[in-house]
């Protein structure tokens, strides 16, 4: 397993929008002009890809499957702690095409160093990896998100792969079908969220966990924008183009934005954080140097 901050992505050459699994899919506006709407999405990747390199990463491109156009998003492939990978089951039929692939990848990363091992869910425990079950680094636990994809038994499955605590958080709308869409926790314990999202008992977990100083509360704008699906690496926060409100709130806690024009994959529900997936996360914290 590498020390480095490494994190994964999937070309785009097989991506489209050819079908709608989520309230965001929109096939129609990507029919109106597939070709053009790919060669956008080709320098958006492109864009991405240096601004996360920018940020202090060091980027692993894999190449996707025919036919599996949300294989763009390896952030629902598996859930990776400690140099160990937990594949995701998939809910919906359109993306289980994509279990078999990943494996292969996830593989490869363990063949090459990156990862150390490799772990599958039963058949029948829905969880869609790391979008619905992200690490929060400053309290040492994962906040595990069910409802439209993942199940609430896959918190627990994910407890007893990891050995870790898992906070699990129902999700009430359709809109945020994974908690990467609604929910992320940034550097130095500051929780971005959007809470219409939760539950009421959600809402009460998260602020039972989360001080009130350290709550940023995204708006239904910086929701559509799909500004809170972000990575953070330490101050740095890679993200689609976002809100002068989102702009200003993390500006003045000492965040440094890097800004990318990522519609093709919002067409599809997706922003930065989607698109991504740490390989070298540890449970234990890790002291970087500071840059010059």
């Amino acid at each position: 397993m590498t020390d480095r901050p490494t994190i994964l992505l999937v070309a785009p050459t097989f991506y489209d929008v050819s079908y709608s699994i989520n309230p965001w899919m929109d096939p129609a506006a990507w029919a109106r002009d597939p070709r053009g709407m790919h060669r956008h999405a080709m320098s958006s990747f492109d864009a991405l890809r240096e601004a996360l390199g920018t940020a202090g990463f060091t980027v692993e491109v894999v190449e996707g499957a025919p036919g599996q156009p949300d294989m763009v998003f390896p952030a629902n492939a598996a859930v990776v702690l400690d140099g160990k990978a937990v594949l995701a089951r998939f809910r919906y039929p359109q993306r289980r095409g994509e279990e078999a692939p990943f494996a292969g990848i996830f593989e490869n990363l363990r063949a090459r160093g990156l990862i150390d091992s490799v772990e599958t869910l039963p058949d029948g425990c829905y969880q869609e990896g790391a979008g619905d079950c992200i690490w929060d680094a400053q309290r040492g636990h994962f906040w595990a998100g069910f409802g439209p994809r993942s199940t609430r038994e896959a918190a627990d499955a994910m407890a007893q792969h990891f050995g870790q605590q898992v906070v699990p958080l129902e999700l009430a709308t359709e809109q945020s079908y994974h908690l990467d869409v609604c929910f992320c926790p940034l550097a130095g314990g500051d929780v971005l969220y959007y809470p219409p999202a939760f539950s009421a008992s959600a809402l009460q977990t998260i602020r039972a966990h989360v001080p009130a100083a350290q709550r940023i509360e995204a708006t239904e704008d910086d929701l559509r924008h799909f500004s809170v699906n972000a990575v953070n690496l330490d101050d740095q926060v890679v993200m689609t183009r976002t809100t002068p409100h989102l702009r200003t709130e993390l500006g003045r806690r000492g965040y440094r934005l890097h800004e990318v024009d990522l519609s093709p994959y919002m067409l599809s529900g997706g922003g930065a954080y989607c698109m991504t997936l740490r390989l070298d996360r540890v449970s234990a914290p890790v002291q970087r140097a500071a840059a010059a």
